[in-house]
């Protein structure tokens, strides 16, 4: 584990290598909760823990400074939890072990954290600093962003003073975000039969793996493959050619990461297990030669397995397989507004069969609202068609851009007169929690921004060193910038 506090700015550096120390993923945010507090009541400043477990840290403003309209510096606590299949670690127990490489922090096999754990380190340094000139000051801390923007939701009207709401959750430095992509799950269960176990066949384990997975927002037009899909091609083309029967299937672990890995434990003739073990190398090689560039380290694996007592109803089985390819995956439609953003989407994220339930999760993205209920429908019509049950949950909204916005106009300024051009002015296609908590507050004008971060969601996960630098440079003098109310 690499010491970071020798990094500069170092006081971001020192905050985020202990948020790394501290377990926080999703849903588990207790121990960063417990010590954010005693981090905003340590500074002698007033902290508020709210009922959702949002902290809330208070500082007034510098002496002349005092009449500048409020910022609210907004990050979440929690991180996505993943890791490679071979390394050891506990989430809600071990540290991440941060690692320097050349101009880059990562970590030692599994997601970093950085998303969003560098944005509430910088908020934390403007907390805790006694030489930054600017107006009050508020750190908003939410909790559970990842997995159902739950801290964002739960936020009460009327808490916060501030006027100017900076999201510091964005990923590429020289760029301000003043929109995003709303959301929606797609929660799909079928019930399945099952069947004895077959006279004269073998059990096998087929596993999809090293695949780069990786944020099912920002990395969904990067062309990667996903385990889910790539594994219900197979057993389609397998259960046609060789009549196997599928005993069990687990695929991608969370709704936000597009599926590194894929599993399923079949049965196939003893006959026709010579020709399945030539298949799997055939589709191995097709999988490599069309994702070669994307997958590099894609591997396509059969094992033999543990012969099962019972195997899925073939009739079932059909439904559940032919109804979760057909599934729309991947980009939908690319924005006509903003040219190269993705406008709609769909991550085929969480795929497993369980005591007679198989359960699949979409996780659905759009900027645009209508576009984002219509794929719901395509996807609940899908898969009612093959008999399952669908709920669409979790729906959040999207941030609608405004360009006449006065903190863009600042801050549009502040980096051009800095840093000699004009950052770029973009729309992301992924949740940032600025819809939601504007519901709450519209009276805010809000911007998103932060450093390089690349591979959120994935153990490839890293941030730029030297953004992070220019990103905290940005930040202070902005807050010195904010125009008076």
């Amino acid at each position: 584990m690499a010491k970071l506090d020798h990094l500069t700015p170092s006081d971001i550096w020192k905050n985020f290598e202990k948020i790394c120390s501290i377990p926080h993923p999703s849903k588990k945010e207790k121990q960063i909760i417990d010590y954010m507090k005693s981090f905003g009541e340590s500074l002698g400043l007033e902290t508020i823990v709210d009922e959702a477990g949002n902290v809330i840290i208070k500082k007034p403003a510098t002496p002349g400074m005092e009449n500048r309209m409020g910022v609210i510096l907004q990050g979440h606590l929690d991180m996505v939890p993943q890791k490679n299949s071979d390394k050891v670690h506990d989430f809600e127990k071990d540290p991440i072990e941060p690692i320097i490489d050349g101009e880059w922090v990562k970590a030692n096999g599994t997601t970093l954290g950085a998303d969003n754990g560098i944005g509430a380190a910088a908020a934390m340094a403007v907390l805790e600093a006694k030489n930054l000139v600017h107006g009050p000051i508020e750190g908003l801390f939410t909790i559970d962003e990842e997995t159902g923007m739950t801290g964002a939701f739960e936020l009460k009207a009327g808490v916060l003073n501030g006027d100017i709401l900076l999201n510091l959750d964005s990923e590429d430095e020289g760029e301000l975000y003043i929109g995003c992509a709303g959301g929606v799950d797609a929660n799909v269960t079928f019930k399945y039969r099952t069947e004895s176990m077959p006279a004269g066949c073998q059990a096998y384990k087929l596993s999809i793996t090293g695949l780069k997975g990786g944020h099912s927002g920002l990395d969904i037009n990067l062309g990667r493959g996903n385990a889910n899909k790539l594994l219900l091609r197979f057993l389609k083309h397998a259960i046609k050619e060789f009549g196997i029967k599928l005993v069990s299937f687990e695929g991608g672990s969370l709704r936000n990461a597009i599926p590194r890995e894929g599993f399923a434990v079949v049965v196939v003739p003893s006959a026709k297990a010579n020709q399945l073990a030539d298949e799997v190398k055939k589709f191995n090689a097709i999988f490599k030669h069309e994702l070669g560039k994307a997958e590099p380290t894609l591997s396509f694996e059969i094992a033999t397995a543990e012969t099962p007592n019972n195997v899925m109803n073939s009739e079932d089985c059909l439904k559940i397989i032919n109804s979760s390819y057909a599934c729309p995956n991947g980009v939908i439609r690319m924005s006509d507004v903003m040219p190269g953003i993705v406008e709609t989407s769909n991550n085929l994220a969480i795929m497993k069969s369980q005591d007679g339930k198989f359960t699949l999760n979409c996780l659905l993205r759009s900027s645009v609202d209508s576009a984002k209920a219509d794929l719901g429908e395509m996807i609940s019509s899908l898969f009612e068609l093959a008999g399952a049950e669908v709920e669409l949950t979790g729906e959040y909204p999207g941030w609608k851009p405004n360009a006449d916005s006065a903190i863009l106009k600042t801050m549009s300024e502040v980096y051009n007169n800095n840093w000699g051009k004009k950052p770029e002015i973009k729309v992301i296609h992924a949740g940032l929690e600025c819809g939601i908590l504007g519901a709450n507050y519209p009276r805010w004008d809000m911007i998103s921004f932060g450093p390089t971060i690349r591979f959120p969601h994935s153990p490839d996960e890293k941030v730029n060193i030297p953004s992070v630098q220019k990103f905290w440079d940005f930040l202070v003098v902005t807050l010195k910038s904010i125009p008076q109310k």
